[in-house]
């Protein structure tokens, strides 16, 4: 056993000298740090909203345990699972820059890790800075196993605003009374839609709007004439949600870990899978002041939890028996609201965006009704009496049965196919001329297909949302990649009339594609492995709203795929 740990912390050494010597070859003059966590995947049991419940957490900490790091760090997890479920865990915006084995979706980049078992990650976060989190990426543990990832700039180098006086984390999550893994289960093989969410919560906390939860609220004392960085992500499974503090602006100064334009707006909508970071200044009398989180209500025939999530703005020296000013929230289903707030999201400086175009991608992304072919169609049909599904040019996922990136990296046959179409099969009016009936073609076709992009490639995807069922707005998160948001719009993407914003566009690695419209993104494929795209509500990826682009390698050691860890799971 001791000659076993011996030569583990040797190959962990190796390789740490291995990728930093790349680090500096990429750019870093000062030698990066090392950070170490240790993560026991354990059950706790939790009391909220009059119930108690079993619910599997990082090291027993609902939220789970903040990871701190500097830009170009290296950062070492050992994952050690103690639960009986699979788990991986995704370092959710960290681009893994020549680490695709340690990105973490399960069946994509490796098997999970199974109980009693470990795994370590190890990467770096290479010219990176800013608001990150980590999530299990398997089932839906996701809903308990998050926590934040929390970069700052090198030594020395000031943020391009005014430094706050503090700052805050601010998670947003949901909370289900039933067991997560079950609800999973047992929508699937219904056919139809999963249950809502029993609360909204706030670094897990629901707030005063909910039964037993008046003392179960969290709460930031804020000093008058303060300004206060707020890192707010959303964590969420299936619902993109509003947040507003009562009677206070909000300036969003970064997204998706990438610095912006100073843009103040009273409310921001934020999806599952986005970050922002906001500084808040505590310029109003003193007082308690909600910040209230509630559904951004896009889908039509969805049904969405209605209570709003409450915590404090409360400024020291508020009486403590004072009522809170409560937050104006906009309608539930303003999509003016979104849209305003994704106008004012420009890159903090000008940025030199490619214009010659190596592959041109269009995608369409939407749900499905397919045929019931179920012996019970009342337990499994639910659906217009089909089984919902979800799908990208019509394909819905199926994970495969070992990792794309080990199938890939060892040529294994069988695992999963190159054959991603670049279009959809037809093209039709997306937004309102799709069919909505199972009599018509509803349907997707399923397969675990990839596309090959070779290395070093300027990829242009428009991502197209359609009416098929319902149409809503998807937040599509890029694995290993971030890329430029050159344009959206509502209705269906036009290329004669569309223009780009090719001088500022935000960088992001999650983008929300309209309700009933489209966005525009440009990536350079410079990151060879297996990078997973899907939508980040956790039921479309369920339902198969994904697909995978294998990178090859380029030139060289810097531009190739390394070789696998000798602790990657097995299936």
């Amino acid at each position: 056993m001791a000659n076993s740990i011996t030569l583990f912390m040797l190959w962990l050494s190796i390789i740490s000298t291995i990728y930093n010597v790349k680090l500096r070859a990429h750019g870093s003059t000062k030698r990066a740090s090392t950070r170490f966590y240790d993560f026991k995947v354990q059950t706790k049991r939790v009391s909220k909203l009059c119930n108690s419940k079993d619910i599997v957490t990082i090291n027993g900490m609902f939220p789970g345990p903040v990871v701190y790091a500097q830009e170009d760090d290296r950062i070492i997890v050992k994952v050690t699972n103690m639960t009986p479920f699979n788990i991986t865990i995704h370092w959710h915006g960290v681009r893994q820059r020549l680490s695709c084995w340690y990105d973490g979706p399960s069946m994509i980049t490796q098997c999970p890790i199974q109980s009693g078992q470990s795994f370590t990650y190890n990467f770096s976060v290479v010219q990176q800075r800013g608001t990150f989190f980590w999530h299990a990426h398997v089932s839906w543990l996701r809903g308990t196993v998050y926590g934040a990832m929390i970069v700052y700039p090198k030594t020395g180098v000031p943020y391009p605003f005014k430094f706050p006086y503090q700052e805050h984390i601010i998670i947003l999550g949901e909370y289900w009374l039933k067991d997560l893994q079950k609800i999973e289960y047992d929508t699937l093989a219904s056919g139809g839609a999963p249950p809502i969410a029993d609360a909204y919560t706030i670094n897990g906390h629901p707030g005063p709007n909910y039964n037993c939860s008046t003392n179960d609220f969290y709460q930031i004392d804020v000093i008058s004439g303060k300004t206060y960085l707020l890192r707010l992500i959303n964590a969420g499974l299936n619902t993109e949600n509003f947040f507003a503090i009562a009677n206070h602006k909000l300036t969003i100064v970064e997204a998706d870990a990438e610095y912006t334009k100073p843009f103040t707006t009273d409310t921001v909508m934020i999806g599952p899978g986005q970050t922002l970071n906001i500084l808040v200044s505590a310029d109003q009398s003193v007082g308690k002041y909600s910040m209230a989180v509630a559904p951004y209500e896009s889908g039509r025939f969805v049904l969405y939890q209605n209570v709003s999530a409450i915590a404090c703005f409360n400024y020291i020296g508020a009486p403590s028996d004072s009522l809170y000013s409560q937050a104006k929230l906009p309608k539930l289903d303003d999509k003016l609201v979104v849209k305003t707030v994704m106008d004012g999201l420009r890159s903090l400086n000008q940025v030199n965006v490619f214009r010659e175009i190596d592959e041109n991608l269009f995608i369409t992304i939407g749900l499905n009704v397919q045929k019931c072919h179920s012996k019970t169609p009342k337990q499994n049909c639910q659906t217009q009496n089909g089984v919902l599904a979800a799908s990208m040019n019509n394909i819905s996922f199926v994970n495969p049965n070992i990792s794309i990136l080990e199938a890939y990296y060892k040529m294994i046959k069988g695992t999963y196919t190159e054959d991603f179409p670049d279009s959809p099969p037809k093209f039709y009016d997306f937004v309102n001329g799709a069919p909505s009936n199972i009599t018509y073609d509803t349907q997707s076709m399923n397969g675990t297909r990839t596309k090959v992009l070779k290395y070093g490639s300027r990829v242009q995807l428009i991502l197209q949302d359609t009416g098929i069922v319902n149409p809503e707005n998807h937040p599509m998160h890029f694995h290993g990649h971030s890329f430029y948001v050159v344009g959206y719009g509502t209705g269906n993407y036009n290329p004669l009339t569309t223009k780009f914003n090719l001088v500022d566009p935000p960088y992001m690695n999650t983008i929300g594609v309209p309700v009933g419209g489209w966005a525009a993104i440009r990536f350079v494929a410079d990151n060879p492995g297996v990078w997973y795209m899907h939508c980040h509500i956790d039921i479309h990826k369920s339902w198969g709203l994904g697909m995978v682009f294998i990178v090859h390698n380029g030139k060289g050691e810097l531009e190739s795929l390394p070789h696998p860890p000798p602790d990657l799971p097995q299936c």
